[in-house]
């Protein structure tokens, strides 16, 4: 055997697996098309969102809380500073904060519920709407994806794992002693694999074809009339529903701007090798007119876009399991635009998995098996 475990893409969930199994004192290998803590596709942009009090769902509080203290574990085995928590304005109309009310209210957490008026107050670099309220989540803030990878990349080698970048996996197939990975042109042995492929999931698990897709996911940054209002001091991140499109912002992190753009993706990939880069003007029609008509302070022309992607499921749960069709070789994608923040709980559930087959943590809502039905195995 090369290593105990291969891992197949060593980005947002690989680089957390990577550590994991490193710490655990697991001999590993991971493959990295690209360099590592690259911005080809989900890990890209500066910025991510931290919450607890979650729009998609409250199954997702007891990962999120775990995910938390293993971002300070992290940060401690690494000594870098990786998630920031400046709270964080949950807004919409109270019907469309259900699964964050039910998150506050099943799991106790810190909050404040506040008006449209007193949110106007207090943020005045919003402008609500009479019927809009906002939850205060005091664990939310913001987390820094570039940098987190290449964090925990850095402390899975200082364990003793192997990382090889700019090496793009060809094939994994079973053999009588084991599993092998060809990845530029070279076999390598392992007793178990991992697969965290992102958007490439759906070439090691064809079986998903309908319900696994690539989207295009459009980021941007705006300049201020007074940056000095949205400090990490000032201004909290926030999330906001709409009835038709979603928002979230992330205070200015480098002095000159600051990150408001539309949740989830804008059209499909239909290859995540050909990636569209380029924004026509009329893709920033909707969030340009929401910056104009509820950010007062933000002048509503992006001065910084940027292109990126994640892999899709139709339900936007995430899928985790054994791959049906390879024995020993597992995976974990389908983020659906909201797995960063949960990145190092992930790399723990796959620690569980490859160790004792199966984990205590509370997954059963992401497991692949919902989606593989009998006529997707023939």
């Amino acid at each position: 055997m090369d290593a105990s475990v291969g891992v197949i893409g060593v980005g947002t969930m690989g680089s957390m697996l990577m550590w994991q199994l490193a710490k655990a004192g697991v001999s590993a290998i991971g493959f990295e098309q690209f360099g590592i803590g690259h911005d080809r596709s989900a890990a890209g942009g500066e910025s991510r969102i931290f919450r607890t009090a979650y729009f998609e769902g409250p199954e997702y509080v007891p990962l999120l809380q775990e995910s938390y203290k293993l971002w300070r574990e992290l940060e401690e085995d690494t000594k870098s500073n990786l998630l920031t928590i400046n709270g964080g304005l949950m807004i919409g109309e109270e019907s469309l904060l259900g699964n964050v009310m039910k998150s506050v209210k099943d799991f106790q957490l810190e909050h404040e519920v506040l008006s449209a008026d007193t949110v106007m107050h207090r943020y005045p670099q919003h402008r609500l709407s009479p019927s809009e309220i906002a939850v205060l989540d005091k664990k939310a803030g913001f987390i820094r994806p570039e940098v987190a990878v290449v964090a925990a990349v850095e402390a899975a080698k200082e364990n003793g794992a192997e990382i090889f970048p700019y090496t793009r996996v060809e094939s994994i197939h079973n053999s009588g002693a084991g599993v092998i990975v060809r990845a530029n042109g070279r076999d390598f042995k392992f007793e178990k694999v991992f697969v965290t492929a992102g958007p490439w999931t759906k070439r090691f698990l064809p079986q998903l074809n309908d319900q696994f897709s690539v989207k295009r996911i459009v980021m941007t940054w705006y300049p201020a009339k007074d940056i000095s209002l949205y400090t990490v001091e000032r201004f909290p991140i926030f999330a906001r529903l709409g009835k038709e499109h979603d928002y979230f912002g992330i205070p200015v992190l480098d002095g000159s701007m600051v990150k408001i753009s539309r949740v989830g993706y804008y059209n499909e990939a239909a290859d995540p090798d050909r990636l569209n880069r380029d924004v026509a003007p009329e893709e920033l029609e909707i969030i340009n007119s929401f910056v104009k008509e509820s950010m007062p302070g933000i002048l509503p022309n992006p001065t910084r876009l940027g292109v990126y992607m994640d892999g899709y499921m139709e339900d936007e749960h995430a899928i985790i399991g054994q791959a049906p069709h390879l024995d020993n070789v597992y995976i974990m994608g389908g983020y659906s635009g909201h797995g960063f923040k949960m990145a190092p709980v992930m790399g723990k559930v796959g620690l569980d998995i490859l160790i004792k087959g199966k984990t205590e943590l509370p997954i059963q809502h992401l497991k692949l098996s919902r989606h593989l039905t009998a006529a997707s195995l023939e």
